[in-house]
Order: C-alpha cells, then structure tokens, then sequence
C-alpha cells in the first residue's frame, strides 16, 4: 500500500531550546499581530506585574535589546524587571494617594456648610452670613474684551450676588481699553446690582518717576506703573468716606470659583467666635495645571523667595515654617508676603477716614508709619533693586499691624484650598491635579538643593527702622540729565555705600531693574530687564 504523506504540520514537533522558543514566538508575533513586540511570558515576571499598560516599556526595551537569537545580555530580563517593577509602584502610589491621601480637597467643616448653604439657596448674600461690607477692585489688560464679557465677568457677577449687591462696591481700572473692551465694562456695568466704578482711560504716564538706566534714557520702572495703576482702582476708597468697609479683595486677570473667593473672605483663619482672623490672605494661581505663577510677590514667613514653582512651593530654609504649614493641609499657610492671582485684605488699613490708633506701630523706630498709612501700592526707588509692588504691599500691611516684632505669625496667610488659574481649561483641571500632588514633595526639595534655592538676598534680614550701610549704584555726575525717552552716550557710574533708614519690606527684593518698553516693536515685550553692572569684588 502506497505511503500516506501526511502535511509537515502534522508531524510531532522536535523539542527546540529556549532562544528557538524566543525566536518563534516572535515570529509569532509578528505574523499575527503585526508587531515586534516579544511574548511577555518568556520574561518570567510573576504575575502581579503583568499588567498591560506599565510593561509595554518592558517589552519595547527586551526587543530593542534582543537580537535574533535572543537577549544578549542575562541583565536585559532584570532591566525589563525593575523598570515594570517600578511602573507598578509609582501607578499604586498615584492611586493611592488620590483616593485616600489627596491634597487640599476633604473642605474643614466650616468650609462645608458654607459652600451648601451657596449651593442650596439663592438668597443674595447668602455667601455673607455676618453682611461684611466687601471693597472689590481689579486692575485689567483685556484685548477685545475677552476677560469682562467672559468667564471672569460672570464670576464676578456671581460673587456680588453671593455677597450682597448693598454690601459690595466694585472699582475696575483698565488703562488704554480698545472699542471692544470698553463696549464689555459697559455691558457688565450695565448688569451689576452694586454700587460700581468701572474706568477705562488713558494713563498719564509722564506722571510716573522714572529711573535713569546706563544708556542714558530715562526709563519707567516696571513696577512703579504698576503699583499706580493698582491705587487707581482703590480711589473710590478716598471719595466713598462714609462707608466703613470689612474686607478689600482684590482680583487679578483670573478664572475663580465665587464662592471660593466667599471662603478667602470669610472662612480662613476664623476664631470660635466664626469671625476670621488676618491682615491679608492669598489664594495660589496657577498657570498650568501644575505650575504655581506669582513667585515674584511671594515670601515665606522667615522672607525667603520660593522653591521650584510646584506644590509644596516653598523651600526647607531656615525653620521651614511654610512648607510644614503646607504639608499639614493647613488652610492659613504662614507667610510674609504673597498674592497668588487674588487677595483679599482686612479693610480698615487702606481707609484714611477711620485711622485710629490701632494704626501706628507698635515700637519706636526711625521709620514713620505716616509714610505707608492709608496702605497704597509702591515701587523700590533705587535703580538696582526692584520689589513686587503686591509683595510690598504685605510687609507695610504688616509693619502698621505689629511693627518690627513679628515672632511666629505675621498675620498674613495663603490659603491653598482656594486656587485660582489664567485660563478657564487649567481651573477644571486644578480639583484633579491636586489630589497627588502630596507625592512631590521629596523631589521637590531635591530639586531646590540642585539648583540652589532659595536665591540669596543680602537685605532680607533688614528690619524696619534698623541703620544699615548698603551698597547703592549711582551715576557719576555728568551736568545735564537726558530728557524722559532721549537716549544718550553710555553713562559711567559705580556702586557707594550708602547709610540708610530701612523701610519695611527689603526681603521682598533682589538686584534687578525692569523697565517699561514705552513703544514697543511688533513681536517685542511691554517691558525688559536691564543688565545689572557689576557689583565690586
């Protein structure tokens, strides 16, 4: 009988060696999933670990190390090992702390009743239980009116209601507003219940001091134009004489939630009594979901600048008070200074007609209280040395509140729980981002240490009132002094040491000048930092 010839795939299979496995298993692959990727199994990972998403960097790195014949290495399977081993681990952590170690979200209890009592009823004023008269002011740059006639319009509108449109006055200053932005502060003015001053205009600016920068122009400090038009928006203080208002909030180009700014007013810091206690808290602004912004204005109760821009924002120098406020959820983070997109203000310090004798300072120094009472916006005068007019703003709060004795608390606070962003996308995404951000902070220090921060001031240590020989640039004198614009021949200059008062707030600052760009250029900035000369050796 003739020999039956059977398929070859009928035939018993030979028993091959591990990399003929490896190898076949691979062609497998390919030819029925289109992918070089290598059959997991072969890597004897326990089973734990075989999961899809955190070992396809595993696979990819075996079959980029693997030739035809197999790994070429036995420490490829380790790598392939540790790096799904450590995937896992860091997948676990973020789960985990999300669900039951998130940052900043589980609201104190009174936190909680506030935001019901928000949500349940539509009574105005229902976000004011104790009716606090509430000064709101903002000072904005809005191109086609984007801002007023958006969501930052409609949040305000929202707050007056929260507040009570009797106990809400709101000023708005904006300088140099086009048609449309003008066209939109008249629609929301149209729109508010409160009382309201809404000014669009144009700012003088040769009423701004300027500075003289080695060039020989006379140029305008950055901050210096800033802090003016942040005391514009609080003139209506001066002429609104009879009204004794509680609380000053000021708001920044930021998207909010209303009734976050309702618990910055009246939830943080409170006593048993439920009234708060502060002369200023912040909330923190972010310009990404992740990234913390306003580093310039901002200080940590010992004056140090501030860390890595991401959470817990501030550095382990000096006794770290900060940081371990921050890393204890705490909802009045003690710090120096700060303004975090929106501030607000115990009131009674930037209202003249109830100056009493809670106003002067508490020691006897040098440094007048006159100076900085009523509380306004101000600029470094030194050409070298520039200063966040809102940082500023919270050491001269602080010098009328205590004078130079300020021990643990200086009475100013940032609130994490309240966070607020410049765009309405990065807002929605700030209530999930938060929840793992408690697993930064150990790189986050590692970083500060790697890249040295906190930067060194040389006059954070002044106090108010102390004398103090400090090292001031000044020009030689050279006659006639260029006109405001003019540029001239390079002009020659050195640094003296000068005997000085020191006024309060020389930890806010650092050796840099930043000037207006008066015309600018297409593609060119509204300002720019001036080269520094060189201190002496």
């Amino acid at each position: 009988m003739a020999p039956r010839f059977r398929r070859s795939e009928e035939y018993e299979l030979l028993p091959r060696v591990s990399s003929d496995s490896i190898r076949s298993s691979s062609n497998s692959d390919l030819e029925h999933h289109g992918s070089t990727t290598t059959n997991i199994h072969h890597l004897r990972l326990p089973a734990w670990l075989c999961i899809r998403l955190p070992l396809r960097p595993a696979r990819a790195l075996y079959t980029k190390l693997s030739g035809p014949r197999g790994p070429r290495r036995p420490l490829v399977r380790g790598i392939c090992w540790m790096i799904a081993a450590i995937l896992c681990v860091i997948i676990l952590l973020v789960v985990f702390t999300a669900a039951f170690r998130p940052s900043y979200t589980h609201l104190p209890d009174h936190y909680g009743a506030l935001q019901r009592r928000c949500r349940e009823s539509h009574e105005p004023g229902r976000g004011n239980i104790n009716n606090e008269k509430v000064f709101i002011a903002a000072t904005l740059y809005d191109p086609k009116g984007l801002l007023v006639g958006g969501d930052w319009g409609s949040a305000v509108l929202k707050l007056v209601e929260l507040l009570g449109p009797e106990n809400v006055y709101l000023s708005v200053y904006e300088n140099d507003a086009d048609p449309l932005a003008k066209a939109s502060l008249e629609t929301l003015e149209k729109r508010l219940t409160c009382n309201s001053s809404l000014i669009s205009e144009h700012l003088p600016l040769e009423e701004i001091p300027r500075v003289t920068v080695p060039s020989g122009e006379r140029r305008m400090k950055r901050i210096a134009f800033l802090a003016e038009v942040r005391n514009r928006a609080l003139r209506p203080l001066e002429a609104n004489l009879s009204v004794r208002f509680d609380k000053l909030l000021f708001i920044n180009d930021v998207m909010f939630n209303p009734v976050d700014a309702a618990h910055l007013l009246f939830s943080t810091n409170i006593d048993s009594s439920g009234h708060t206690q502060y002369g200023a808290v912040c909330a923190v602004d972010f310009i990404n979901a992740f990234k913390f912004y306003d580093r310039f204005a901002t200080r940590d109760l010992e004056g140090y600048a501030m860390g890595i821009p991401f959470f817990p924002w501030f550095t382990d120098a000096g006794n770290a008070v900060s940081r371990r406020d921050v890393l204890e959820q705490k909802d009045a983070v003690r710090v120096r200074a700060c303004w975090g997109g929106m501030t607000a203000f115990e009131a009674k310090w930037f209202q003249s007609s109830y100056r009493d004798n809670s106003l002067t300072v508490a020691d006897d120094t040098n440094f007048a209280a006159s100076k900085i009472s009523p509380l306004r916006f101000r600029y470094e005068e030194d050409p070298f040395w520039d200063a966040s007019e809102c940082c500023l703003i919270h050491a001269d709060l602080t010098y009328l509140r205590y004078g130079r004795n300020i021990t643990t608390d200086s009475g100013i606070f940032t609130n994490p729980y309240i966070r607020v962003a410049y765009d309405s996308r990065t807002l929605s995404w700030l209530p999930y981002t938060r929840r793992i951000e408690r697993l930064y902070s150990f790189i986050h220090n590692l970083l500060n240490h790697a890249v040295g921060l906190p930067s060194h001031n040389v006059r954070r240590l002044e106090q108010p009132g102390d004398t103090v020989v400090e090292k001031v640039w000044k020009y030689d004198d050279t006659g006639e002094k260029p006109k405001p614009g003019e540029s001239g021949s390079d002009l020659k200059g050195s640094y003296h040491d000068v005997k000085r008062v020191v006024s309060p707030g020389r930890f806010c600052g650092s050796r840099t000048l930043l000037v207006l760009n008066d015309n600018p250029k297409e593609g060119e900035k509204k300002w720019m930092n001036v080269p520094l000369p060189a201190l002496p050796s």
